[in-house]
């Protein structure tokens, strides 16, 4: 049993939405995860998915990409992106697994998850910068980037009552990066700092491909698994895989 790491599948299987605009890494790519997760992936195995899932709209849009993660070998814990529109409350997203017979995806939002060898929490973050950020009408950046830090912080206390029984450690999964470039979530940052947390990983940074596949700032390390930055291969989390 493995634990597993791919962010942005940007799913559309329900709207018009294909990826190679985006490069050609992205050509027919569906079936590029399909079959690389497959050749990794086994059905005993955990596979984090922290974020831009599916480009449905709505729950209903995004069915036909939930069932497509579901037919994939694994469990899944699936956090959010900023293109998951269809993201709703835990109580209507965990309903619409159980209506329509999803059983192998969890949802990672202000709680925490023991998997074989480790203890899986996090948050969406937030670039608080606007021109890194493509928004419509005034956004209050600062208080969005609060409260990603206070999820973040409720999702980690949530790990550390599961580390008090099990002593596993403690990986911590965003969608935004806290830190890339020149950019620092300073917020982000120090709560990671806080609880001596220094093993996260993050997606939604693409067509970057020279990049270290992990950096270190502060003594954390940090490691991209954007899935066209991984192509398409679902990325083993080792004790020690940097």
């Amino acid at each position: 049993m493995s634990l597993f790491s791919i962010a942005d599948l940007h799913l559309s299987g329900a709207v018009d939405k294909p990826m190679d605009v985006f490069g050609s890494r992205w050509q027919d790519h569906t079936n590029k995860l399909s079959k690389r997760w497959r050749a990794v992936v086994s059905p005993d195995d955990t596979v984090v998915v922290p974020g831009d899932i599916s480009w449905g709209m709505t729950l209903a849009e995004a069915l036909v990409d939930f069932k497509f993660i579901e037919s994939l070998p694994g469990k899944k814990i699936i956090g959010k992106g900023n293109h998951d529109f269809w993201w709703e409350t835990m109580t209507k997203m965990n309903k619409f697994l159980a209506d329509n017979e999803i059983h192998s995806i969890s949802f990672l939002f202000n709680n925490a998850y023991e998997t074989e060898d480790f203890i899986v929490c996090g948050s969406r973050g937030w670039y608080v910068e606007e021109k890194l950020q493509n928004t419509v009408g005034d956004v209050d950046y600062q208080k969005i980037v609060l409260r990603e830090a206070a999820r973040l912080e409720t999702s980690i206390k949530e790990a550390l009552k599961i580390r008090e029984m099990s002593g596993k450690p403690i990986l911590v999964y965003f969608h935004f990066p806290p830190v890339f470039g020149e950019f620092i979530c300073r917020e982000i940052v120090d709560i990671l700092h806080k609880y001596d947390l220094n093993r996260i990983y993050f997606g939604h940074i693409h067509g970057t491909y020279q990049i270290p596949k992990t950096t270190e700032f502060e003594g954390i390390s940090m490691t991209i698994i954007s899935a066209d930055y991984l192509n398409f291969i679902p990325l083993i989390t080792a004790p020690y895989d940097l």
